[in-house]
């Protein structure tokens, strides 16, 4: 992945998770073609829109905030601290393959963010 790819990465990270523009990150740069992992949303941009908008353009109240963004050759992941009033925070990592200098796929783990830990080190 070269450093267009990866500036063009930084842009979609920014419009979707900090802007919350869910419709014009995915309209930026996912392939009609996506295929998402996640077994909730089917695959294509439409269903994951719909999932998703309301939960990010829906809930001005929710934050992302981005933790890190690794990237190596056709692989790129964002780390995310997700939080939204009453409920507690989730720590996100949101992997995406790219093709032909578009995302074409999606996979993402969730974990609670626990209240007590076993050791003093923070998750994020």
């Amino acid at each position: 992945m070269g450093a267009d790819n990866r500036a063009a990465f930084e842009t979609f990270v920014d419009l979707f998770y900090t802007q919350k523009r869910v419709a014009d990150a995915f309209a930026f740069l996912v392939s009609d073609d996506y295929i998402q992992h996640n077994p909730t949303i089917g695959d294509g941009p439409a269903p994951a829109i719909e999932m998703l908008t309301p939960k990010f353009d829906g809930s001005p109240e929710a934050t992302f905030d981005i933790q890190r963004i690794l990237v190596d050759g056709d692989l790129a992941m964002v780390h995310v601290k997700a939080s939204r009033p009453g409920a507690a925070d989730a720590a996100v990592a949101d992997i995406y393959r790219f093709e032909d200098g578009r995302i074409v796929e999606h996979w993402d783990v969730l974990q609670q963010v626990p209240v007590h830990a076993v050791h003093d080190h923070p998750m994020f």
